[in-house]
């Protein structure tokens, strides 16, 4: 039978699995010190608990590390890894170090439910979701994670639809008794599902990502159908109705599609949109994935639409390009891996 894995269990877990164990209570933190602050591999290593408690622990249960299936390095250094997920699926998570940071892009989903026109990860439809476990995996097994400085929820699947368990994970991941990363150096990207996205509002004190895209509902539509079940104009309005704190940042994530979205027509909206939000646009360059004629625009067209935002007071910058030799955008590499499995 397989045993059940420690890693990704939160404290109140912890100290209901200890108590059904008949362990004392105070276990359960030294668990959660061994799981996330000393890195064990094993149940053996975690040497402040008692022999006759390791043992009974190893009966059912392990730590569930899961190392990488594959590794593609670019030439400016981003790495894409490959991780497995369940029985046949695949996750990615990008790495990409920077002169000031190293941020690691993970996954919430093994593909996704949304079919976002201009993604990946969306055309291989929805395979599972991610156990807090195999979330927080994607930095514990990594070679570079004593190098990460930053986390952004921006790899595959939809944050806000796998909700308990990305809660799970930031609990893991900020708390002090897990570990102890600054929410400040976290942003969770989502499409905007709106009741998902007030409680992580409410109850995570991370960053917030809004894939944007275009401000008009019925552009949106065509490339998001979740405009349908979430309007644009909703989302605003929840995002106003709250006092973010000065040190909580809150950004659109605005993919430039040529002729579609990045007209003048467009900085006018958005001005208009984001009115009384204090909130910074990100732009980036579309790379095409396959079955889609979207095109990306021209970098004359990207930056003279930031300045124009800028102008009018909207905070607005491109996202620098990465990993572009080694097919880095999501999905790509997983979905080469379905490939495999369906031949």
């Amino acid at each position: 039978m397989e045993k059940e894995a420690l890693f990704g269990k939160t404290l109140a877990e912890l100290q209901y699995l200890v108590n059904d164990l008949g362990l004392p209570r105070f276990t359960a933190k030294q668990i959660a010190g061994w799981l996330y602050k000393k890195n064990v591999t094993d149940i053996a290593g975690m040497t402040n608990i008692s022999k006759q408690s390791r043992q009974l622990l190893s009966e059912n249960y392990d730590v569930g590390l899961i190392n990488h299936s594959g590794v593609q390095e670019s030439e400016d250094g981003t790495k894409k890894y490959l991780f497995p997920s369940g029985s046949n699926n695949h996750i990615e998570t990008a790495y990409i170090p920077e002169e000031k940071r190293n941020t690691l892009c993970v996954s919430t989903q093994a593909g996704c439910k949304m079919g976002c026109l201009f993604c990946m990860t969306g055309k291989q439809g929805f395979q599972a979701d991610l156990s807090p476990g195999e979330i927080i995996n994607q930095l514990r097994s990594l070679p570079e994670r004593e190098k990460v400085s930053n986390l952004v929820f921006m790899g595959m699947g939809e944050p806000f639809d796998n909700m308990d368990q990305l809660m799970k994970s930031l609990d893991i991941l900020t708390a002090p008794w897990g570990m102890e990363m600054s929410p400040r150096r976290i942003t969770v990207s989502s499409i905007g599902i709106i009741p998902a996205m007030t409680r992580f509002i409410e109850e995570s004190e991370c960053h917030l990502a809004i894939s944007l895209h275009t401000p008009f509902e019925d552009e949106r539509k065509e490339l998001m159908p979740v405009e349908t079940a979430y309007p644009l104009r909703e989302i605003f309005a929840t995002l106003k109705s709250f006092d973010f704190p000065r040190q909580r940042k809150i950004s659109f994530e605005y993919i430039m599609f040529k002729g579609l979205n990045d007209t003048r027509r467009h900085v006018n909206e958005l001005v208009r949109l984001m009115h009384g939000l204090k909130a910074r646009i990100n732009l980036i360059r579309f790379h095409p994935v396959p079955g889609t004629s979207l095109e990306a625009s021209s970098d004359k067209t990207i930056h003279e639409f930031k300045d124009a935002l800028n102008a009018r007071g909207i905070t607005t910058t491109i996202r620098a390009s990465r990993g572009l030799d080694i097919a880095a955008a999501c999905g790509l590499l997983s979905t080469r891996e379905l490939l495999k499995k369906d031949n």
